[in-house]
C-alpha cells in the first residue's frame, strides 16, 4: 500500500530555525508528538535544532487513518515523505537529519537507518527494541481496543508507562499523556499494534552504520533494558545508556537528561570533559552534562524539588552548582563516582553539613556503595576528622539507610550514639 499520512509540527520557532540542524522526533503508541516531546525539547533541543515531531495515523492532530493495514516499513515512508517536504523548505532537498524516537518511533527510527541508510546522520532509540513485544500480544490488544475503544488501555498504562512515584510528581504531564491515550481513534491505535506485531529487523542490525544511542528505562517493562542492550551491540557503532526512575516514556519522565543525551550524541557535546577542559566546555553544555549527573546522583525528586523552590534570589546559585560541581567535577573521568562518594562523605563528616550528609548517603547508595563500605568510610572519617563528628554521622546515616529500608542487622554495632 501506498504510505500512511504522517503529520508532522515544528517545535522550534521560525526565526533562524533553518540555519540550525533539523531533528526529527517520533512518538510512542498512544501518545502524540505535542505531549511526549515538548517538555524534552524546551529542556535543551529547540535551541540547537529545528524539531520536527510527527504523530501516528490516528494520534494526536494526524486524523488520516487508512483503510488498509500498514507496516513499520510504510510507516517510515510516511515519515520520510513529511521530513522531505521539510528539507525541500530548507533548500536541503535529499539531505539528513537528525532522528529520535521512543518506543514505536524508535522502531520507525530503525526502519529509516535500514531502509534509507545515509538519510538519518544519527540516531537516539529511546524504550524501543528491534522487536518489541509479541504478535499474539499485539492481536490481544487489537481485540480489546476494537471492543471497547483506546480507553480501555488508559489503566495498564498508567502502569506501564511510567516509573514509580512519577505520577504523583508530575500529575499534569501524566494526565496530558493518558488523555491523549484516551483520545486517539481506536482504528488508528490498532492498525499501529499490527504493525509492531509484524516488526522484527533483529536479523538486520549490523545494516545499521549511522552512530546509535540506545536508551533504556530501568522499570520499562514493555521494552526492558535487555531489548536496548541488543540494539546497541547489534548495530555497527551503538552505544548503550540506562535512565534510573524511568519506565517506556523517557521524553516526557526526564525531558533534561534525554535533551542532554540527543544533544551529546547529534551534536558531540561531551557530558565528561577532560581534563583542564572545564571552561572550554560551554556553560550550556556544562549545564545539561550537569544535570544528568545531578539528576543520577540524587534522583530525580531530590532535584525536582530543589529546583521547584528557586527563586530569583537563588536562581543564580542553582545553575552555578549545576554547571560547576555537576557538570564540571563530577563529571570528570579521573575518578569513578563510588569514589567521588567516599571523598564526599568524608569532607560531610568533617565540616559537620549534616543535611548534605544525609542527602550524599543517598547518593553513595545510588552510586554502588555498600552499607559496609559506608560505614568503613565513617570510621576513616572518626580517626582523621574527629569521633563527635563521626558519631554524628553514623546518627545522619543510620536513619537515612533505615528510611530507605536498608537492612543493616547484619552489620555489627560499630557506631551511634554515645
Amino acid at each position: 500500500m501506498d504510505a500512511p499520512t504522517v503529520t508532522a509540527a515544528r517545535l522550534t520557532g521560525a526565526a533562524h530555525r533553518e540555519r540550525l540542524p533539523l531533528l526529527v522526533l517520533g512518538p510512542s503508541l498512544g501518545t502524540s508528538a505535542a505531549t511526549l516531546w515538548t517538555g524534552c525539547a524546551r529542556a535543551g533541543l529547540t535551541e540547537v535544532f529545528d524539531v520536527l515531531a510527527w504523530d501516528l495515523p490516528g494520534h494526536g492532530y494526524n486524523h488520516s487513518v487508512p483503510e488498509q493495514p500498514f507496516t513499520v516499513a510504510d510507516l517510515a515512508a510516511g515519515v520520510l515523505r513529511v521530513v522531505e517536504d521539510v528539507l525541500e523548505q530548507r533548500g536541503e532537498l535529499g539531505g539528513g537529519f537528525a532522528y529520535a524516537g521512543d518506543s514505536v518511533g524508535g522502531a520507525v527510527g530503525l526502519q529509516l537507518l535500514l531502509d534509507h541508510p545515509g538519510r538519518v546522520t544519527s540516531a537516539v532509540l529511546l524504550c524501543t527494541g528491534a522487536q518489541i513485544g509479541e504478535p499474539a500480544m499485539w492481536e490481544g490488544r487489537v481485540g480489546q481496543v476494537s471492543v471497547s475503544g483506546t480507553a480501555v488501555m488508559v489503566a495498564g498504562s498508567a502502569e506501564r508507562w511510567f516509573a514509580p512515584g512519577f505520577l504523583e510528581r508530575s500529575l499534569e504531564t501524566g494526565s496530558a499523556l493518558l488523555h491523549a491515550l484516551a483520545e486517539a481513534d481506536d482504528r488508528g491505535y490498532a492498525l499501529v499494534c499490527q504493525a509492531l506485531a509484524g516488526f522484527d529487523v533483529r536479523p538486520r542490525l549490523g545494516e545499521v552504520g549511522a552512530p546509535v544511542l540506545a536508551v533504556a528505562g530501568v522499570h520499562d517493562v514493555a521494552t526492558p533494558p535487555a531489548k536496548l542492550q541488543e540494539v546497541a551491540d547489534g548495530v555497527r557503532d551503538g552505544r548503550y545508556v540506562e535512565l534510573a526512575d524511568t519506565a517506556h516514556l523517557a521524553p516526557a519522565e526526564q525531558p533534561e537528561r534525554v535533551a542532554a543525551l540527543i544533544r551529546q550524541h547529534v551534536l558531540g557535546e561531551d557530558p565528561a570533559p577532560e581534563p583542564g577542559a572545564g571552561d572550554d566546555a560551554g556553560d550550556d553544555g556544562r549545564h545539561a552534562a550537569g544535570m544528568v549527573v545531578r539528576r543520577e546522583v540524587l534522583g530525580d525528586a531530590h532535584v525536582d524539588r530543589a529546583i521547584a523552590a528557586t527563586t530569583d534570589f537563588t536562581a543564580d546559585f542553582q545553575r552555578f552548582i549545576t554547571e560547576y560541581a555537576w557538570g564540571g567535577v563530577w563529571t570528570r573521568p579521573g575518578l569513578d563516582r563510588r569514589s567521588r562518594s567516599m571523598i564526599t562523605l568524608t569532607a560531610l563528616v568533617a565540616r559537620g553539613h549534616h543535611e548534605e550528609l544525609a542527602m550524599h548517603v543517598r547518593a553513595a547508595i545510588t552510586n554502588g556503595l555498600t552499607v559496609a563500605e559506608i560505614r568503613e568510610v565513617l570510621l576513616q572519617s572518626a580517626i582523621y576528622c574527629g569521633v563527635p563528628d563521626a558519631n554524628s554521622a553514623f546518627r545522619v546515616a543510620q536513619q537515612v539507610l533505615t528510611d530507605l529500608g536498608v537492612d543493616t542487622t547484619d552489620l555489627a554495632p560499630t557506631g551511634g550514639t554515645r
